[in-house]
């Protein structure tokens, strides 16, 4: 039995350590969003993050991802609210669709390690292959899914106007009455 934990859910697969992730993922754990594109790890579109890494998921076996993390498209954002996939929406950098989900998580996976890529690092770090050729938009995409990362990462990280520090750190805010000015 292969033990790891999946979209932050622990996971036993009880499958030969030798089967590809990709195959734990689509038949055994029901994640479809992970495609199948090649199999030889040529197109990406079986991208899955393997510690926060964006791996070919055709290429590891279960061996080689025991007790390792992995997320997938559907663990990268519930509800499709990750930047990343709103801006690929936002740009129409989507057209068939089958290999947004590697794209995605590349993607994801660049901006965790570098919050404001060049075009050119953008081009080296996301090596999928698109048919419907969606390249031109990618580059727009991602870096603006940068600037809507780091304007989320700036507005947690900073207080609103008029919040106090202690609210700030969670402390419930006192409740103000209709008499009391703002």
């Amino acid at each position: 039995m292969t033990a790891l934990t999946v979209n932050g859910r622990p996971v036993n697969f009880e499958l030969d350590p030798q089967t590809p992730l990709l195959w734990a993922l689509r038949d055994a754990a029901n994640l479809t969003g992970t495609k199948y594109g090649c199999g030889v790890g040529d197109c990406g579109a079986c991208m899955v993050l393997v510690d926060g890494a964006a791996l070919r998921s055709c290429l590891v076996t279960l061996a080689d991802a025991e007790g390792r993390m992995v997320t997938t498209i559907e663990g990268l954002s519930r509800d499709r609210s990750h930047p990343v996939q709103q801006a690929l929406v936002a740009e129409q950098a989507i057209q068939c669709g089958f290999c947004t989900p590697g794209i995605a998580i590349a993607a994801a996976a660049l901006l965790a390690t570098n919050a404001s890529p060049s075009a050119d690092e953008i081009k080296a770090a996301i090596p999928n292959l698109c048919r419907c050729g969606v390249y031109p938009r990618l580059v727009g995409a991602i870096q603006r899914a940068a600037r809507v990362q780091a304007r989320q990462e700036r507005i947690s990280a900073a207080p609103a106007p008029g919040i106090s520090p202690e609210d700030a750190a969670g402390a419930v805010p006192a409740m103000r009455t209709n008499t009391e000015k703002p």
